[in-house]
């Protein structure tokens, strides 16, 4: 398997899968945001929250067997800590993961130009920073477990995996999108940021998913041991052969 994955043709192909899917999700997740501003609220809250999930459905069929599809840094941190996933792929995948995110927000402002918060990922007006920050920690400490779970070795699902994904992420930006953005991602919040010029807000969407996916590994090895099993490596790896 790790011979497989280092393979460097296996590597590029990977990257790209996941620079790919990023920028698949942002646009989506951002773009939800910026036609319901720009349409004045012609998606609407049901809608934006279940783009996404429809999104990553999609991208985890056609790009999970060659990268994992973990569209994430934090995921992609958890699966790490949990030896799923060598600790020198962890940067470059974080790189185009970003890069995805940045360029996703770029082609909006392109074919948008600049509504409302360009899909920015912010706390509700009725909400405090801390309230959000407490739901992006608790929010993503569920779509982190949900995500080790359907890879790990005693429940891994195959393709079923996108479905249970995505109806996480549809229940948590349904109730919860409202007051923090549920973002969940620091990838999906970090492009519409730097299109607008405002990072006041980034650091709820860093540190709260940082610190809920490190939850999460807690609540995975109580549940489920150290991790590393054969099973999850491929749900973390990809499958693509050398």
């Amino acid at each position: 398997m790790m011979r497989d994955f280092n393979h460097p043709g296996n590597a590029s192909r990977r990257l790209i899968s996941e620079f790919l899917g990023t920028y698949l999700l942002v646009l989506a997740a951002a773009g939800s945001d910026v036609v319901n501003t720009a349409t004045h609220g012609g998606l609407g809250h049901t809608a934006m929250a279940m783009t996404p999930a429809l999104t990553i459905i999609a991208v985890v069929l056609f790009i999970g067997p060659i990268s994992g599809a973990h569209l994430n840094p934090v995921v992609t941190m958890a699966f790490a800590l949990r030896r799923d996933f060598p600790w020198p792929r962890v940067p470059a995948y974080v790189l185009v993961q970003a890069a995805g995110s940045i360029l996703a927000s770029a082609t909006l402002l392109a074919v948008f130009g600049h509504h409302g918060k360009d899909g920015m990922t912010v706390p509700g007006p009725e909400f405090t920073d801390l309230q959000a920050l407490t739901l992006e920690v608790l929010l993503t400490a569920g779509l982190v477990s949900t995500v080790l779970a359907v890879a790990s070795g005693a429940q891994n699902v195959g393709a079923l995996s996108a479905f249970g994904i995505a109806a996480y992420i549809v229940m948590a930006s349904l109730w919860a999108g409202p007051v923090s953005g549920a973002s969940m991602n620091p990838a999906r919040s970090l492009g519409p940021d730097l299109v607008a010029g405002d990072f006041n807000r980034f650091w709820i969407y860093a540190t709260g998913p940082v610190a809920g996916s490190l939850l999460a590994v807690a609540i995975a090895w109580v549940l489920r041991g150290r991790g590393g099993q054969a099973a999850a490596e491929k749900a973390a790896q990809g499958s693509l052969p050398g």
